[in-house]
């Protein structure tokens, strides 16, 4: 039995949202994707295996389209938009990424569809969302990227910013819309039997790979910038990546209660090695942020620390540096190739990767996003020819939608409402994910303590920019519409206390190194004895089982594991990205549709059930045509920059002001055309694009000297007005004011423990019949022990006050 197996999906996508329907179809739901006559262009989209360019070699299509049925319909005629709506009045849910208004001009909007279908659970993917000042806007990777946060911090700072050469932002949305998607199905089947339209905008969904960093300026802290391997806070460049003997490295060298003593083992080590003297050595690694941003410790010190380390990593292959994370507890993790990825041994023995043959070749596939006890994810078959199922799909009977409950169409309420989670997430991949169900409606129950800080707590940007605990706009942004309970875990009555919650909670989730739990005598099997029909999911940067399982890490190190570092840069240069822990901010997504899922399983079966989840693992869904590029083809990606393979010019130009750029990507020879009238510059307007491609480097240039001198706002709209793809790169100054985010409501104040009110970024996507209600961010530490430990679970006074008295409450 698959957990989604009574559901069909209708999807109307290409590129820009085909991942959705695939990690649905990967849950167990049957994904018919209609195809235009000809296919859908997704097709038409590169790596081809062995460069043989058809429909049926893309390795973009093999790596999203694999368990669907292809049907053939052509929106053009009545005949064909009849035939969709005659499928769409049996569906469950429908994922369309047309862009907006295109639907409803061809008379099929989702207001058609629903009137028929009013179970029908609709999502629309976009580049900036379906309504709003910037809706319309010509876009792609490149540009969406650049306004949303996350390319002004990746790169070197001498060179304009950059993006991953795959492309990542509608990724981003079609990951948000799978996730989306289920919590709108928990809501019909648990509260009002009905559907509704839910809007994804794919700037939005980038932002979250920004880490809140684009708030700076609303909580007066300052922005930040990148740095090659790191990023620049304040002036002072904080070093991610390092250079070793045979590549590079993560190597995480920070601060605080939860990083410093890992910076204290590193510089042991490095001590032992003669790389750093005895008073480097001895350096105070638990507060040496708060000495060097107040001064106290002289930001040359502070380099000269991090040439320690340099010269100490440049004598360690990324082997012996990797080893060492397991022998001395140290945060490192290798930046590994394709190849490598392939050659793990960790997934080997996860058995990640699937054998397929496919257009008579053996292939293997990055497989299920995470491991369930009782619904084993079945391997995908094949991707599906040109309208393979067409016959078999119009032929069948009508299907009614698998509704469980009869229509409240007056309902009121939250969509999650009754859903009741303890969550034991830290710092960043968890509890992005559970904020998501407490956007919701989910009653979240959050276990805190200051015997163990959240690392989040520790992090950039900070109120005022003084790193207080509460201060922390990451953590006040993931933590958002959580209540808090703090619990010493330690101590045998604070377990006795989680029990209860056990048997309280519908799910539990906990992001701790796999022997976290265990270690209190927390696992799975230990929780299930109190509560069988329990769901519980572990999230981790490696997963539960296998060799790596052991690695304490943050999403830095899994995203340089899975391979999103080593393609990103500079020809001429070493790795250089993405920003930060890039796997945090995409696999919270897809753990939220499995969690949802495993919930559906439950409420359809009353069974509970297991989920190890590898952040690395399922962040790996967003890097498939990558990967499958080196099982099919033997070719690893080269880094280029924001150069790419179809068009040209594509890259990011400098502007008037301080680091300010714009991205501009020239899609056809008509936007070529129209961008040389603006420059005045016919002499290379008949250029084609394949003379494009060989002359970029001059015609990078022109463009240069044609934005250098004008505001990027000012070239934005111009382009934009031309029909040319065009954003300027946005950090916090542009961010908060984008009149698009305004438009969405992104940016909110809300309620804070310590500072009165605070800025949070706002549900990532908008449901139309039962929208997000976010009204307090992260809590502080036992900010709501007293009502959780009364109201949940009945504690009487003096049992609270003995919990109190026993320091169990800290």
């Amino acid at each position: 039995m698959t957990m989604l197996g009574d559901y069909r999906v209708i999807e109307l996508a290409d590129e820009r949202g085909q991942l959705a329907g695939s990690v649905l179809a990967s849950l167990g739901a049957e994904v018919i994707t209609v195809e235009p006559p000809g296919g859908s262009h997704s097709r038409s989209v590169g790596p081809f295996a062995g460069d043989i360019v058809s429909p049926d070699t893309s390795l973009w299509h093999w790596s999203y389209n694999r368990g669907k049925k292809s049907i053939v319909l052509d929106l053009e005629t009545s005949e064909g938009r009849d035939e969709l709506l005659r499928l769409t009045d049996g569906a469950d849910i429908v994922i369309e990424a047309f862009g907006p208004g295109v639907l409803d001009e061809l008379g099929i909007g989702y207001n058609v569809m629903a009137d028929r279908n009013p179970a029908l659970i609709h999502l629309s993917i976009s580049a900036f969302g379906g309504t709003g000042p910037k809706a319309k806007w010509p876009a792609t990777d490149l540009t969406i990227m650049a306004s949303g946060g996350q390319m002004v911090l990746t790169g070197d700072s001498d060179r304009s910013p950059i993006r991953i050469p795959l492309p990542q932002a509608y990724a981003h949305a079609a990951a948000e819309c799978s996730s989306a998607a289920l919590i709108a199905l928990y809501e019909r089947e648990n509260n009002s039997g009905l559907g509704q339209h839910i809007d994804l905008s794919a700037q939005a969904s980038t932002l979250q790979a920004s880490q809140t960093y684009m708030v700076a300026l609303a909580i007066n802290a300052p922005e930040s910038n990148r740095e090659a391997g790191g990023v620049t806070v304040a002036g002072i460049y904080i070093q991610l990546m390092w250079p070793c003997a045979d590549g590079h490295a993560s190597v995480t060298v920070l601060f605080g209660t939860a990083l410093g003593p890992y910076t204290r083992r590193l510089m042991e080590w490095i001590h032992e090695e003669g790389f750093c003297d005895e008073e480097t050595l001895n350096k105070d690694w638990l507060n040496y942020a708060d000495l060097l941003f107040s001064g106290s410790e002289p930001v040359e010190e502070y380099d000269r620390v991090k040439q320690c380390v340099t010269d100490f990593c440049m004598t360690k292959t990324k082997k012996e540096l990797f080893d060492a994370a397991f022998e001395r507890r140290l945060l490192i993790a290798p930046v590994t190739t394709a190849e490598d990825v392939y050659n793990n041994p960790h997934l080997q023995a996860r058995d990640l990767w699937e054998d397929l043959v496919v257009e008579g070749r053996e292939v293997k596939f990055p497989g299920r996003m995470a491991i369930f006890s009782e619904t084993p994810q079945v391997p995908l078959p094949p991707p599906p020819s040109i309208g393979e199922h067409t016959t078999q799909v119009l032929s069948e009977p009508p299907r009614k939608p698998s509704v469980s409950i009869p229509a409240i169409p007056d309902r009121q309420g939250k969509a999650l409402e009754g859903l009741k989670v303890l969550d034991f997430m830290w710092v960043m991949a968890g509890p992005a994910g559970s904020r998501v169900l407490a956007d919701y409606g989910a009653n979240i129950v959050r276990i805190d303590s200051e015997a163990r800080m959240d690392t989040a707590r520790t992090l950039f940007p900070f109120h005022d920019d003084e790193g207080l605990p509460d201060n922390s706009a990451l953590y006040s942004n993931m933590n958002a519409n959580k209540r808090g309970l703090s619990l010493d875990l330690n101590k045998p009555e604070a377990i006795e206390v989680v029990h209860d919650l056990v048997q309280w909670a519908d799910v539990v989730l906990e992001s701790f190194s796999p022997k976290g739990m265990r270690g209190f005598g927390l696992s799975y099997e230990s929780l299930r004895k109190i509560k069988p029909d329990l769901v519980m999911a572990s999230s981790c940067i490696m997963g539960q089982t296998g060799p790596y399982t052991e690695l304490a890490g943050y999403g830095t190190m899994a995203a340089a594991i899975s391979g999103f570092f080593e393609p990103t840069g500079w020809p001429d240069r070493g790795p250089s990205g993405p920003f930060g822990a890039y796997t945090d901010y995409i696999s919270s997504r897809y753990l939220v549709a499995c969690v949802m899922a495993a919930v559906e399983h439950h409420r359809a079966t009353g069974q509970g059930q297991y989920l190890d989840f590898s952040q690395g693992e399922a962040s790996m869904q967003q890097l498939a045509p990558l990967l499958l590029d080196w099982s099919v083809n033997s070719r690893m990606w080269e880094r280029r920059g924001n150069r790419d393979d179809v068009f040209a010019p594509h890259g990011v130009f400098p502007s008037t002001g301080d680091d300010e750029w714009v991205a501009i990507a020239v899609c056809d020879d008509d936007q070529w055309q129209a961008l040389c009238d603006l420059m005045g510059t016919s002499g290379v307007s008949g250029l084609t694009v394949e003379e494009r491609q060989t002359r970029q480097d001059e015609l990078e240039q022109l463009i240069s000297d044609w934005t250098s001198s004008r505001s990027n706002g000012e070239v934005m709209e111009l382009c934009v007005a031309a029909g040319i793809p065009a954003h300027q790169v946005q950090n916090s100054r542009h961010t908060l004011v984008d009149p698009q985010l305004k438009h969405r409501n992104h940016f909110i104040e809300v309620g804070h423990p310590t500072q009165g009110t605070t800025t949070i970024e706002n549900s990532r996507f908008v449901m139309s019949r039962t929208p997000a209600v976010v009204t307090y961010g992260g809590p502080s530490w036992g900010e709501h022990n007293w009502e959780i430990l009364s109201e949940e679970l009945g504690y009487d006074p003096d049992r609270i006050a003995d919990l109190a008295i026993a320091e169990v409450l800290g």
